[in-house]
């Protein structure tokens, strides 16, 4: 006991080695909490203990803050709660996902919360929220109850610990990656925050941002990756290309989609994709490598429509969340529209879901239709749109040029959270065989959501064949499903847990073939396919994609066109794109008529939605949608000013105005 005691006094007691015991109690609690078990966290240390403690240091230096206060206890509790917090909130995405916690999500806190009750239920959202509300009152009273302490005398051998222990933090992060320790690149995230620990991990997506500036950066080097003629005719995307008619271009980026007889150990009533099973046997096919797993759709579409690669950018990190909400940047809209066409997004899903109604005016789209300008969609029971939707969409777009039209789709009824019990009561496929009975139930729900997107694919195939126009329709599932079981090891075939499918169709003779392609790939092909050659990244894939410096320069061009001097585009640092002024929607919406009945204003028009606003002056009326040429005003307005009302698209969870009417 009385050694019990001796250690306590010596160590526990001095500020110092508190910290250090608790860096190394929080560490063990996160990484547990990231592994989803105590014996992952205690494997995790027995099996790698100098990143475990390299961790530990990384949050022991956080810890020390607190000796340069007054009231150390309560910077104490606060800086470990906030570990414990990052570490709980890594764990609880990590069990609807298969993508750790990055700095990046804290910049999508308002998307997560608009998409919260898909993943938990009310109860879980009350509890979430009292435990937020109970940790705000509890610093509160921490701050007022905890006592001062006398810190002038020690304050300067305070700060040279503090220092010291910064300054270890530096070096043996430096030691450790030369040994090879500690990794610099995380080709898959997940593995990467397992096999170096999360607080290193999440302050690397913190700190690590943007493409990296090549060695040797000058406009020399730059232009030296293509050939004289190469710059002249095609880089800039400037100019006709001679062609007088080219086919539609239409892109289906299926959410979630894959094939799961691709996976080990599942067993299925029937097959759940039929379609899209032929498609890939009659038509050009092949594998599909995105660059997430689980989420980050908005990754899997900036590669298809730029030809970039989001992996020589910072871990985990989202360019339309950080570039492009203030960069333009060239694109396949961009190079397309240069020789005449038309250049529509389609989404199912919220305008302002990862800024899209901010980015695509930077990326080259005339119009822009999401969820909000759609009518009559039916919704899956974890409340996302049906995909069957699409069809009448990406129809009208067509419909509403008279020359060529690409039109990139973003679906999103495949979305996760998956439920683990059952919730569809009498459903067209079932499992018959998983590796466990939470597993079975997600893998029922998801495959049922799945065959849905498979009878839309289906659906909307027949229509292009029937239509009037030369048309060529890209479709593969933008990556695997957030389902915990799989993994390259539970792949058959050899694939990666990166790979889906993608099928290349045309209502008009074109070549099979079969190829495996990246995300960045597959539009420059498409194109080539097409004898399309406009572009900068259009024309280095279909040029340079198995040359011996092919990713080298890749990176190289990703960094000149978004953050060096554009020495590409050989005018002075300037890029001859400029933003759009996009249309929302497609369709106008319009007001034939303002009538009154009784003491009630009606608007009569066009095109309107659930989504559909009366608004004054720029403020928002309670409004009741009645169908979509009626809308009934709610509340009382000053009778004069009633030829002002107009109508807005208004984005759901944070009320923004999308669009207005004339």
């Amino acid at each position: 006991m009385n050694r019990i005691k001796e250690f306590y006094r010596k160590y526990l007691r001095n500020s110092t080695g508190m910290c250090a015991g608790l860096a190394l109690l929080i560490n063990l609690i996160i990484e547990t909490l990231a592994r989803q078990s105590a014996y992952g966290g205690i494997l995790f240390l027995i099996q790698s203990p100098l990143v475990f403690l390299y961790n530990s240091l990384i949050i022991f230096a956080t810890l020390l803050l607190s000796i340069l206060f007054s009231k150390r206890t309560f910077v104490l509790v606060i800086v470990s709660s906030i570990w414990i917090g990052l570490g709980i909130t890594n764990g609880v995405i990590l069990s609807k996902r298969m993508t750790p916690f990055t700095v990046y999500d804290l910049s999508s806190f308002k998307e997560g919360l608009s998409i919260a009750s898909n993943y938990f239920s009310v109860a879980q959202m009350v509890l979430i929220v009292a435990c937020f509300a109970a940790a705000a009152v509890g610093i509160i009273v921490l701050w007022r109850k905890s006592a001062r302490r006398e810190i002038r005398t020690r304050y300067k051998k305070n700060i040279a610990i503090f220092l010291a222990v910064i300054l270890a933090v530096f070096g043996t992060s430096g030691l450790f990656i030369k040994a090879g320790i500690l990794d610099t690149y995380f080709p898959n995230l997940a593995y990467g925050y397992q096999d170096n620990g999360f607080p290193y991990c999440f302050i690397n997506t913190w700190l690590n941002t943007g493409v990296s500036k090549p060695a040797n950066y000058s406009k020399k080097e730059i232009r030296s990756i293509f050939t004289k003629k190469e710059l002249e005719t095609t880089v800039a995307a400037k100019g006709k290309d001679g062609n007088e008619e080219h086919p539609n271009i239409i892109f289906l980026q299926m959410e979630s989609f894959m094939d799961p007889e691709t996976i080990k150990g599942l067993k299925l009533s029937e097959d759940p994709i039929p379609n899209f099973r032929k498609l890939m046997k009659e038509t050009s096919s092949g594998r599909f490598t995105s660059p997430a797993v689980g989420a980050g759709t908005a990754n899997v579409e900036f590669e298809s429509m730029t030809g970039m690669r989001v992996k020589f950018f910072g871990p985990g990190e989202y360019p339309y969340k950080s570039i492009l909400g203030k960069e333009v940047c060239e694109s396949i809209p961009y190079d397309l529209e240069s020789i005449g066409y038309s250049t529509h997004a389609i989404h199912d899903h919220r305008a302002t879901f990862y800024n899209r109604n901010t980015v695509f005016k930077n990326l080259g789209f005339q119009t822009f239709t999401s969820l909000e300008y759609m009518n009559n969609v039916s919704t899956t029971p974890k409340n996302w749109a049906k995909d069957f939707v699409l069809t009448d969409q990406i129809e009208d777009a067509l419909k509403s040029t008279k020359g060529s039209d690409y039109i990139y789709t973003i679906s999103v009824e495949g979305h996760g959270s998956y439920p683990t019990e059952k919730v569809i009561e009498n459903p067209k496929i079932t499992v018959e065989k998983a590796a466990s009975e939470e597993l079975k139930w997600e893998w029922e729900y998801y495959v049922n959501q799945l065959y849905e997107m498979d009878e839309f694919i289906g659906q909307f195939i027949n229509e292009m064949k029937n239509f009037d126009e030369d048309t060529v329709v890209v479709i593969y599932g933008d990556h695997l499903p957030a389902i915990s079981d799989i993994s390259d090891d539970t792949l058959k075939y050899g694939r990666s847990e990166y790979q889906t499918d993608y099928v290349i169709w045309s209502n008009f003779k074109m070549k099979k073939t079969h190829e495996d392609l990246a995300a960045y790939q597959i539009s420059s092909e498409v194109l080539n396919r097409l004898g399309i050659h406009q572009g900068t990244m259009v024309t280095y894939h279909q040029k340079y994609r198995h040359s011996k410096n092919y990713m080298k320069n890749l990176e190289a061009l990703e960094y000149d066109i978004l953050y060096g001097k554009r020495y590409i585009y050989d005018d002075g640092g300037k890029t001859p794109f400029t933003a759009t002024k996009m249309k929302m929607g497609v369709k106008d919406i319009k007001i034939d008529k303002i009538v009154k009945i009784g003491d009630k204003y009606y608007i009569k028009g066009e095109n309107f939605t659930e989504y559909s606003k009366i608004t004054m002056d720029g403020k928002i009326l309670k409004t009741i949608y009645l169908g979509p040429t009626i809308l009934g005003l709610q509340e009382d307005v000053d009778p004069d000013s009633v030829s002002k009302m107009k109508v807005s698209q208004v984005d759901k969870q944070d009320k923004d105005i999308l669009s207005t009417s004339e």
